[in-house]
């Protein structure tokens, strides 16, 4: 299986086939100079899968044998690693082989197997990261799975989200006729107190105070593009990214799109209606051109001075980075609100590429990692047209600095 991974030698040394031959065997990844760091992440990659499981490295995890493990991001990392070194059809073997050996199979036929395991935003990038390799009966297990896993999410997001962007509200004009999602509850109460009911200790409100709505023309809405970074170690923020496109674009007051990208881009903006749909659409793992899908985006932003840009990456670019670093500049020159998020996850701790996060921030772009819980907020400052770097300290949120080299992370 290895050799496929392996480009012809045209230089038969002993280093070279040391090299091949511990690839093929899987031993002791760090023995040997013969091992690059690439060859040892391969190597790590085909022993989640085909290692033994046995021995002393067990209980090494640089060195861990026979099974992927239930650490985020789990299997879409690891496809992410398969993807990035075996063509196309040794992927589908190696999908195949992974589905039937660990087990993965039974965990998506059994229901007690799927109640005992935790459903979260990692389990829908485990399955969506396998879906090729499964029969029709299982995919739609799986569709049912992340559709419930989804349903949750949104109902923890959806109401925080459409209240924070809500910029269809015209909050200088007041009405004593508001529609009950228009209704100011503050002042509401404070109005009211008059009419407090001990016995029910409640406010009975006479009279109600909210926002008036005022109408705006299709042109003249905020336009927010989500661009995400769909390789497996961003496997949690494409799905966060993906809901929260999903609720945006729900909501008539913002225009709403979503571009997911590795090597390729897969624009799901007219999916957003279904974030299932979406989240089927998406192929994590894979390599990363960055800058090719920045300029997708560039070209189809309309009005620059009324437009949103948020890239979610690690910033790891396999593409032309200078060229990265120069679209990005180009937008903040016409107008277009940029901002760049390491991670979208509940921990917020990303693994980032320090030195391009520098160069962003160079350029005045805000960067750092943002929790799904903090996003809504974040996202209304946007719009609003706040300071974001303000935003983020008053949200106790780390930015990456243009004068730091090694910066560790955005805590």
């Amino acid at each position: 299986m290895a050799e496929d991974a392996i480009e012809p030698d045209l230089d038969p040394t002993a280093d070279s086939r040391e090299r091949r031959w511990r690839l093929a065997i899987g031993v002791d990844d760090e023995s040997s100079s013969a091992l690059s760091a690439e060859d040892r992440r391969l190597s790590a990659a085909l022993d989640a899968l085909y290692g033994d499981g046995s021995g002393e490295t067990a209980g090494d995890p640089r060195k861990r044998r026979g099974g992927l493990g239930r650490s985020a991001p789990r299997v879409a990392q690891w496809m992410g690693d398969i993807r990035s070194f075996f063509p196309e059809q040794v992927v589908q073997v190696v999908q195949k082989d992974a589905f039937e050996r660990l087990n993965l199979k039974q965990m998506l036929m059994e229901p007690e197997f799927l109640k005992a395991i935790e459903a979260d935003v990692n389990l829908v990038a485990d399955l969506v990261s396998l879906r090729s390799a499964m029969p029709d009966k299982t995919k739609d297990i799986a569709r049912s799975i992340i559709s419930d896993i989804v349903a949750k999410l949104m109902q923890r997001l959806e109401q925080k989200t459409a209240e924070a962007i809500r910029g269809a509200l015209d909050r200088s004009r007041r009405t004593n006729r508001p529609r009950q999602r228009d209704i100011d509850w503050p002042r509401t109460i404070a109005a009211n107190l008059r009419h407090y009911q001990p016995d029910h200790k409640t406010v009975v409100p006479e009279k109600l105070v909210g926002f008036m709505r005022r109408q705006r023309r299709l042109v003249d809405l905020d336009e927010v593009t989500l661009c995400v970074d769909q390789s497996g170690s961003m496997a949690s923020s494409v799905i966060y990214a993906s809901i929260f496109a999903a609720v945006m674009a729900s909501l008539p007051v913002v225009r709403t799109k979503l571009v997911c990208f590795d090597t390729a881009i897969v624009d799901l903006t007219e999916e957003l209606s279904d974030p299932v749909e979406v989240l089927f659409g998406v192929q994590l793992g894979g390599g990363t051109d960055i800058n090719q899908a920045v300029a997708y985006c560039a070209e189809r932003i309309e009005r620059p001075t009324k437009a949103h840009f948020v890239l979610i990456t690690d910033l790891y670019e396999g593409g032309n980075g200078k060229e990265l670093l120069q679209r990005l500049a180009a937008l903040v020159r016409s107008g277009v609100n940029v901002i760049v998020l390491l991670a979208l996850t509940d921990q917020g701790r990303p693994g980032y590429d320090p030195s391009m996060a520098g160069s962003v921030a160079a350029l005045g772009i805000p960067v750092f990692a943002c929790t799904p819980d903090h996003f809504p907020d974040m996202m209304a400052a946007a719009l609003r047209r706040e300071d974001i770097e303000a935003w983020a300290a008053g949200a106790d949120i780390k930015l990456i600095r243009a004068d730091s080299e090694t910066a560790g992370g955005a805590d």
